[in-house]
């Protein structure tokens, strides 16, 4: 069989492996490091408070995007959805603006890895370990869609004991338990002390932003829903068990972390984690988390790199990128498409040399965006399939994973993540990433207008393919 011939994606992953990836998707830096911009900024209670309102957001994408996935778990997910339900431009537009979101941040997270071996190894050139890791995790990526969740659910079972770790003993620390160096049990004394909300509610606004984008990821799911063994059963149970487990993860740590430091010092420190385990007295504190910082930092690099690979090849299929870009090897992996998106992401990195305020900041404020457009056309894709699927005479019984309260639930999303743009508006240091990232996004549905046309350009009849055929 030749390498280049065209044929599906195969489906090797695992429950666990899915139920891991989608955890570690939003286990990183949003945690490790904005974490203490987010309490700076809010308080105590406002960083819960923030971390509350995005793991709602997070929960009502992730039961659209189920709905979808089980019904049509085809790779690409969410760009395959919305072109289907909503239109082929929409589909077009969520395939780029997720591909180069992820691909930016797949070339920021080579440098920050790179800066984090400095640590260890201060002679050796940043560009260096920024080679190494990338030619690792493109191994990883090439050789199995196996080899790639295995290794993702070591990275992810990393993070996942190093915060359950922290917020055990952490949680000891601020009773008692265990003693803090030259300090007497805080209890619940930083709370308080400022009052719950010492910023007002404008603080909790203000760090919104970094908190909603550090849950960003938790989409990588529906990515891999082509992929993984029976669909119908393993999307449902992880979507289920990881909402819960992502909330007990970021809220438990925050509260960790605003008992023991006060609000004040955490927005000003580089990782707050480090500076407890200091306070404690673990041996080699700042060496341990950098290394668990490192392991965050590779896992969304490899997440990010298949997640770019399965959406070009899902633009590929549909006409909307080269047709190239849809062949797979032998081993299943859309090698072509995978090489494109490596060499896009160490293109970024000259960004930082290059045209460093210009460049870079454009390709950040896409990424940015990129993300809560992606959760808006997750739920308006969802109200249309479900409308279409009612009006056709589909039966709800008849569908394995269903959003409840519809179409209360794909609304209040849209509400939400149109509120999240609002406060980022409000917001001078962010506002110029908005106009910068819709400006892309209309300019994507104008260069579709122009190449393929203005029929096409069109929302789909939702009678096309009739959708309650898609469910049997």
């Amino acid at each position: 069989m030749q390498e280049n011939q065209p044929k599906e994606l195969r489906r090797s992953m695992k429950s666990r492996h899915l139920f891991m990836m989608s955890i570690g998707g939003v286990i990183g830096t949003g945690l490790f490091l904005g974490s203490g911009y987010a309490i700076g900024e809010a308080g105590p209670a406002g960083a819960i408070s923030a971390y509350l309102f995005g793991g709602l957001v997070m929960y009502l994408v992730m039961v659209c995007l189920g709905e979808l996935s089980v019904i049509m778990p085809v790779s690409g997910s969410f760009q395959a959805h919305a072109e289907k339900f909503i239109g082929p431009a929409t589909g077009f537009m969520i395939g780029w603006t997720y591909w180069l979101s992820w691909a930016i941040y797949v070339g920021l997270e080579f440098i920050a890895a790179g800066l984090l071996m400095a640590r260890w190894f201060p002679d050796v050139p940043v560009w260096v370990w920024c080679t190494t890791f990338a030619l690792l995790l493109f191994g990883i990526n090439a050789l199995t869609t196996r080899s790639f969740a295995e290794t993702e659910y070591w990275f992810s079972a990393i993070k996942v004991v190093a915060v359950l770790f922290f917020i055990v003993v952490g949680g000891a620390a601020i009773f008692g338990v265990v003693p803090i160096k030259g300090e007497s049990a805080p209890f619940l004394s930083n709370f308080f002390s400022d009052g719950l909300f010492p910023t007002g509610f404008t603080g909790v606004f203000v760090s919104m932003m970094t908190v909603v984008y550090a849950f960003m990821g938790s989409e990588i799911m529906g990515v891999a829903a082509g992929e993984t063994e029976e669909p119908e059963k393993n999307i449902p149970k992880a979507i289920r068990s990881i909402i819960i487990r992502i909330l007990v993860f970021y809220v438990l740590a925050t509260f960790v972390l605003s008992a023991i430091v006060p609000w004040k010092e955490a927005g000003v420190l580089e990782s707050p984690f480090v500076t407890v385990f200091d306070m404690i007295g673990i041996p080699y504190a700042a060496d341990i988390m950098n290394f668990v910082i490192l392991t965050a930092i590779l896992s969304v690099g490899n997440t990010g790199l298949f997640a770019c690979t399965r959406i070009l090849f899902s633009l590929s299929q549909s006409g909307h990128a080269p047709r190239v870009f849809a062949n797979v090897n032998k081993r299943g992996v859309p090698m072509k498409a995978l090489l494109v998106t490596l060499a896009f992401a160490l293109l970024s990195l000259l960004t930082s040399v290059v045209a460093e305020e210009t460049l870079f900041v454009v390709l950040l404020a896409i990424s940015g965006v990129g993300g809560v457009v992606t959760w808006m056309a997750i739920a308006w894709a969802q109200y249309r399939f479900r409308k279409g699927y009612i009006a056709s005479g589909g039966k709800l019984e008849d569908l394995k994973f269903k959003v409840p309260f519809f179409p209360i639930v794909p609304f209040l999303c849209l509400i939400m993540c149109v509120g999240i743009v609002v406060f980022t508006a409000f917001d001078p240091a962010q506002r110029t990433s908005l106009y910068i990232g819709f400006g892309f996004v209309v300019a994507c549905y104008v260069f579709y207008h122009f190449k393929f046309g203005r029929n096409k350009g069109s929302a789909p009849a939702l009678t096309d393919e009739q959708p309650e055929k898609i469910v049997q």
